[in-house]
């Protein structure tokens, strides 16, 4: 008989037993292999009035969408369903969700009271056991959250379902680009992980660039392009500070016209970031508290891009000291490390493979890193190992370019063009299966994903 452990184990290897092939030495690449994704039937959720019960259904649908765009279950069809109007007091006639070979099972109520306060019930159950598998209740001040509560429920079933964390309640801040190739107008954007509730954060009067979150989800830092005081002709790289809640923006450098791309640290205490001072590229940390800047490296070549490890005590980057752009890690306070290909140095390199590599990504596990590499005119989003080992490409296009990853390290969102195209965001799991893209109101660029919301 089929058991909850006997598919966890099943889906467990079918997401991290991936056959490959090796290519160049040490650059590997996933092949698709066969996977089923998990069949699962997901009602639409009663209700206590039919408020309540119209909310419901829109919860059960961002809940289908979510664990259905997740490409790891197969929801079933509500036409397909025997059994009808379930009562979540009641256990289902587990018969009837065996004969349409659903393997789990959500069944939910939302209940609304006079005062405005939502609660939303859920039982999670193994059809083939019969056995519940979880059960929770969440309650908001308002309906109108449901869809955030939506999003929370499909984070609990699927860390429920599989090995993995939730990465649903969470938010993508990107570039929102609009007007004609030669005057491009470029503004901060929000949305929901699935494209829902877009807004502008910015005006589009200055370009913005390369957004990053704080750890908190609450603090956005970003470059913008803004008219040199001295020469309203040139532009000088302003960072910033931007506050969600509030609008607040505050400015934390003025850095000319050499500055990029800069993230803060797990703790959200420093932010590292690359800065040309003397015709030289090199990689900072600043201390935000003091204000006080530190200089990690201290090279001829143009070393930039940096993100830290989740622990905070390291930082990959790219640089071109080797002859061409590779990543190199270094410990974030640019002490001596032992390097796995190389005696011991500050800085070591973990990438050999022809083409150039850039805008390397820590991902959020800590065991591996998602970059963008540039090699016979095409773009390739790609992960490797923290050693330099069992490099993967995940996906290749004509411009494919800035890795993002969600909160648990299984998936990446990136920014890809094509020959004459519009920049757009697509998302890939780690494995390289389930590419789609993801729904913006026009062209986007340059996303990065938020941490987990709760």
């Amino acid at each position: 008989m089929k058991t909850a452990v006997s598919f966890l184990a099943a889906l467990l290897c079918s997401l991290l037993c991936l056959p490959a092939f090796a290519q160049d030495g040490n650059v590997v690449n996933i092949t698709k292999g066969t996977f089923e994704p998990m069949p699962m039937a997901v009602p639409d959720f009663s209700g206590d009035t039919p408020e309540a019960a119209t909310v419901g259904t829109d919860i059960a649908e961002v809940i289908r969408n979510d664990l259905a765009g997740s490409g790891l279950f197969r929801m079933i069809s509500p036409d397909a369903f025997v059994e009808k109007n379930l009562d979540i007091a009641v256990l289902p006639t587990f018969a009837d969700w065996k004969v349409i070979s659903a393997d789990a099972l959500l069944v939910g109520k939302t209940i609304i009271d006079p005062s405005g306060t939502m609660a939303t019930q859920f039982r999670l159950f193994d059809v083939f056991t019969g056995k519940q598998l979880y059960s929770q209740e969440y309650t908001v001040s308002s309906p109108d959250s449901w869809r955030r509560m939506a999003h929370i429920i499909a984070d609990d079933v699927y860390e429920q379902l599989t090995p993995d964390g939730g990465y649903f309640d969470s938010r993508i801040v990107y570039i929102a680009e609009s007007g004609p190739k030669t005057k491009r107008i470029r503004r901060l954007a929000i949305m929901d992980q699935d494209g829902a509730n877009p807004q502008y954060l910015t005006d589009g009067r200055i370009e913005v660039q390369t957004p990053r979150f704080d750890p908190s989800s609450q603090t956005i830092i970003y470059t913008a392009l803004v008219p040199d005081a001295r020469n309203p002709i040139l532009e000088r790289r302003r960072v910033y500070l931007f506050d969600i809640e509030t609008g607040r923006q505050e400015v934390i450098g003025d850095y000319g016209v050499t500055s990029f791309a800069a993230r803060f640290s797990p703790d959200g205490s420093h932010i590292a970031m690359s800065l040309s001072e003397d015709g030289n590229s090199d990689v900072y940390v600043l201390d935000l508290a003091r204000r006080q800047r530190t200089r990690l490296t201290n090279n001829l070549a143009i070393d930039t891009s940096p993100s830290y490890s989740p622990d905070g005590k390291e930082i990959v980057f790219t640089s071109d000291r080797g002859g061409s752009p590779q990543l190199y890690i270094m410990n974030a306070d640019g002490s001596d490390r032992n390097c796995e290909n190389g005696p011991r140095n500050k800085v070591c390199r973990i990438t050999f493979g022809k083409g150039i590599y850039s805008t390397p990504v820590w991902s959020p596990r800590g065991d591996l890193i998602a970059f963008t590499k540039q090699t016979q005119g095409r773009f390739e989003i790609g992960v490797i190992k923290t050693d330099g080992s069992d490099e993967r490409t995940l996906t290749s296009d004509f411009l494919a370019e800035g890795p993002t990853w969600s909160p648990n390290g299984r998936i990446i969102i990136f920014f890809k063009e094509a020959r004459g195209g519009r920049p757009s965001l697509w998302s890939i799991d780690l494995s390289g299966r389930n590419l789609k893209r993801v729904p913006t109101p026009g062209d986007a660029s340059d996303p990065a994903w938020s941490p987990i919301l709760r």
